[in-house]
């Protein structure tokens, strides 16, 4: 790091930001700086998170931005305690940190600059975090209305093989009151979006021996409740992907992928949000580490391990393996061959999944690197 530059630390808080607050901090540096010309570096935490919009402020100004990793700033702070923990002490903490990347070059890097990324792929993270949310939040809906159906009215939830069908919570929807589900005639049915010939005949059967409990008289409401929230978010899902699908065809990393058999949008979609752009990563080994798609040696005299790297992007690597799942299921002999090897030698379906996935990361950075799309070789023993 170059020693002229002025090194700025910042403790970001998370639950309110001042608009006046950030131009005082912008007039603070200039006033400190020696001149225009002297490099200014700006380290903080979560420059993904609560930083924002400061940190896009920053960059803004031209300022070197510094994203500091929050679980190396604890245990840096855990090898040198300081007497209290206050805002003030942790940024001089941010600042000694700087310090040290400066004078050990070979340590492992303790802070990242944060670089641009292309629009489109700064689209792609926030529509793509925001479905999963949803989809994460109607999961839990479900699994809390499904609970409530075996108490109020057992026998209606065995109708459906999923709870989360549109026809069925369209049934639960159509009436403010549960019980009036035993009463409606076919014609009615018939109206209930996705209720067809087939679907009414099963609600028909289950209406000559509908059963209701006590409790269906408070519950019914809550469970109706949850049934047009399911509806909505599936509406609103259904809007994000649609938007993703729009946005998608701007980012070239995700046209990259998309060449891949068995790479599908949304997980091409949320892999070039979370990636950004590749060129922020040292090598495709870095790459892997960040996409969890490797592991870190764990070695002590004879005893022999790895452990799960903590520094992962959750959200790239479960869409990752997704992705690499469908593309062993796909048409390409030679990750059905990796795959199957692995597993021969004793591996879990994870841990084979996973191998085949820290090959494909090779694959990807090359792809990204040298700008192709995949190519499948005619020889099964290889995949390019």
């Amino acid at each position: 790091m170059d020693g002229e530059a002025l090194q700025v630390a910042v403790d970001v808080g998370c639950r309110r930001h001042h608009a006046a607050g950030f131009e005082d901090f912008f007039r603070r540096i200039e006033a400190q700086r020696r001149d225009d010309q002297q490099p200014v570096w700006v380290a903080m935490e979560g420059c993904n998170g609560y930083a924002r919009p400061l940190d896009q402020q920053v960059r803004a100004r031209g300022y070197r931005l510094l994203n500091i990793n929050n679980l190396k700033l604890a245990r840096f702070k855990e090898l040198f305690p300081g007497p209290a923990k206050t805002d003030a002490l942790d940024t001089h903490r941010m600042l000694e940190l700087l310090r040290v990347q400066a004078h050990v070059p070979l340590a492992k890097r303790i802070v990242q600059e944060v670089r641009g990324v292309p629009l489109a792929n700064a689209k792609l993270q926030r529509l793509t975090r925001r479905r999963r949310q949803l989809i994460a939040e109607k999961v839990r809906i479900v699994n809390r209305m499904q609970a409530e159906l075996h108490a109020a009215c057992p026998g209606l939830l065995a109708i459906t093989r999923s709870a989360s069908s549109r026809w069925f919570l369209g049934l639960l929807a159509c009436r403010d009151d549960l019980r009036q589900l035993a009463r409606l005639r076919s014609t009615t049915l018939r109206t209930i979006p996705r209720v067809g010939v087939k679907h009414a005949a099963i609600i028909a059967a289950w209406q000559r021996a509908a059963y209701f409990s006590e409790d269906v008289e408070w519950v019914g409401s809550m469970i109706i409740a949850d049934a047009r929230r399911i509806l909505a978010l599936l509406q609103e899902i259904q809007q994000l992907e649609k938007q993703i699908t729009a946005t998608a065809p701007a980012s070239q990393l995700y046209q990259r992928m998309t060449s891949v058999p068995g790479f599908g949008l949304v997980s091409c979609a949320e892999l070039a949000g979370e990636i950004g752009d590749h060129r922020r990563f040292d090598g495709e080994a870095s790459l892997a580490l960040y996409l969890g798609a490797t592991s870190l040696d764990n070695t002590s005299g004879q005893q022999q391990g790895t452990k799960t790297a903590r520094q992962v992007n959750r959200r790239a690597k479960a869409a990752l393996m997704n992705a690499v799942d469908h593309h062993r299921r796909g048409a390409v002999p030679a990750s059905r061959v990796y795959y199957e090897k692995k597993r021969a030698q004793g591996k879990t379906h994870n841990q084979a999944i996973r191998a085949l996935a820290r090959h494909m990361v090779r694959v990807l950075w090359s792809m990204f690197v040298h700008d192709r799309d995949y190519e499948l070789r005619e020889n099964p023993s290889h995949a390019t």
